[in-house]
C-alpha cells in the first residue's frame, strides 16, 4: 500500500505534525490529485487558534492547491461536460456537497449559507481521508468540481490563492461602476485582490489603508493609487487622509477586508453619504464592536452588505482571468515565499504576523 505525506493539525492550539498516511482506494468518479503548490491562509491561522466552529479535528488544512491529477477512476468532469485525463494541471474548489436543492440554494439563491456544504482543508477532517492540501496527496471527492489549469502559471494563481474568488466576490457585492473611487481597508492577500478587481472593475482609483509597511508596497505595485499606514496614524488622521482623497467626500465604496471588528465601524464612517460598504473580512469571530446606528449608518443612507465566502462562480471566473496573460499580471507582483511541509509551523507564524505576504506549501519537498 502507498503512503502519503502530510501535516497534520491534530487539535487547536498544537503544533503540525507529519504523519504518513495510506494512499485511499478512489471511489467511482473520483480521482487523486498530486499537490504541487497549497497555501497558506488567515483561516489556517485560525483554525491552529480553534476560531472557527465545527471542526473536526484532526484535521490536514490547505483548503485552496493546484497539481496534477495522478489517478482517475471513472470520469472526472469540467464544467463543460469534458473529461480529464491522468496528468492533467487542474485547481479545484474547496466548497464540496453543496446540495442545489435547499430552500438556501434554491430560493434564497445563497448558495455560500448551504447547511450541507463542506470544505476541504477546513470541515473535512483527516477521517475524511486526504482532503487538505498540506500533503503530497489529496483525494478528490465524487462530484468536486476541478478547473483545468493548461497554461496557467501555477505560482501566479497560487499568489490569488483562496483570497481570488474572495475579492471577486466582494467587488462583485460592492457593485463598483466605471469612475468609482474604491477605499480597500486591509492590505492581506483578500485586500490586495480587492484593489486588482476594483480597478479591473472600472474603479477610477483605489486606496487602501493597511500594514505592515511592505504589503503597502505590493499594494501600490498591483494599482493602489495612494496607501496608508494603520499603525502610524490614529483614525482621525485616517479619517482626514481619506477626505483629502475623495474631494472631502469619502470613497463611493469601502470594501473591509482587515478583519478587525472595528473596520467594519470604520468602514462605514470613512464612506461618503449614499456610498457602499462590502464587509468581508469578518470571517471568525473576533468581538464586538459599537457604532451609532443614526450617525454611522442611516443619516448616511449607506448601503452595507456583508459577503460570505464564495460559490464555483466565482472560483471559475478567478480562474479564467488567471488564464489571460496580461489581466492576470498584477498578481505577478505579490511575493511568495515557499514552505515545505516540515516547516508548516514557521509558514503560520509568518502569515499571522504579516511578515510574508503569501505562503505556500510545497509539498513535493517536505523540506525546503
Amino acid at each position: 500500500m502507498s503512503i502519503v505525506l502530510a501535516a497534520v493539525m491534530p487539535r487547536p492550539h498544537a503544533p503540525i505534525e507529519l504523519r504518513e498516511i495510506p494512499e485511499p482506494r478512489l471511489d467511482m468518479d473520483s480521482a487523486l490529485l498530486e499537490v504541487e503548490l497549497s497555501e497558506v491562509c488567515g483561516t489556517d491561522v485560525h483554525l491552529r487558534d480553534g476560531r472557527l466552529a465545527g471542526v473536526p479535528y484532526p484535521i490536514i488544512p490547505g483548503h485552496v492547491s493546484v497539481g496534477r491529477l495522478s489517478k482517475i477512476r471513472g470520469r472526472v468532469l469540467d464544467i463543460e461536460g469534458r473529461e480529464f485525463a491522468e496528468g492533467d494541471r487542474v485547481t479545484f474548489l474547496d466548497v464540496h456537497r453543496t446540495c442545489n436543492a435547499c430552500w438556501h440554494c434554491l430560493v434564497a439563491k445563497a448558495t455560500t449559507r448551504c447547511p450541507a456544504r463542506k470544505v476541504y482543508g477546513i470541515t473535512y477532517g483527516l477521517e475524511d481521508g486526504l482532503t487538505g492540501g498540506w500533503a503530497e496527496k489529496i483525494y478528490i471527492k465524487p462530484n468536486t468540481r476541478c478547473i483545468r489549469l493548461d497554461g496557467v502559471d501555477f505560482e501566479k494563481f497560487m499568489a490569488g490563492g483562496c483570497a481570488l474568488p474572495t475579492a471577486l466576490h466582494a467587488v462583485d457585492r460592492a457593485e463598483v461602476k466605471i469612475g468609482d473611487t474604491v477605499l480597500v481597508l486591509g492590505s492581506g492577500p483578500v485586500g490586495l485582490s480587492v484593489v486588482i478587481f476594483a480597478l479591473m472593475q472600472g474603479a477610477l482609483r483605489a486606496l487602501c489603508i493597511g500594514a505592515p509597511e511592505h504589503r503597502l508596497e505590493t499594494a501600490r505595485e498591483v494599482g493602489a493609487h495612494d496607501t496608508l499606514n494603520i499603525e502610524s496614524h490614529s483614525f482621525e488622521k485616517r479619517y482626514q487622509w481619506v477626505l483629502d482623497h475623495t474631494g472631502g467626500r469619502g470613497p463611493d465604496v469601502t470594501i473591509e477586508a482587515a478583519g478587525a471588528p472595528v473596520a467594519a465601524v470604520e468602514a462605514m464612517r470613512y464612506t461618503r453619504d449614499a456610498g457602499r460598504v462590502v464587509i468581508v473580512g469578518q470571517y471568525t469571530d473576533h468581538g464586538e464592536a459599537a457604532f451609532n446606528p443614526h450617525l454611522d449608518l442611516n443619516r448616511k443612507h449607506l448601503d452595507v452588505r456583508g459577503c460570505w465566502g464564495s460559490d464555483f462562480s466565482h472560483f471559475y471566473r478567478g480562474a479564467q482571468i488567471m488564464a489571460d496573460e496580461v489581466r492576470s499580471q498584477p498578481w505577478s507582483k505579490i511575493k511568495l515565499s515557499r514552505y515545505g511541509l516540515s516547516q508548516v509551523n514557521e509558514a503560520l507564524e509568518d502569515v499571522e504576523s504579516g511578515r510574508v505576504a503569501k505562503a505556500l506549501i510545497n509539498p513535493v519537498n517536505p523540506i525546503l
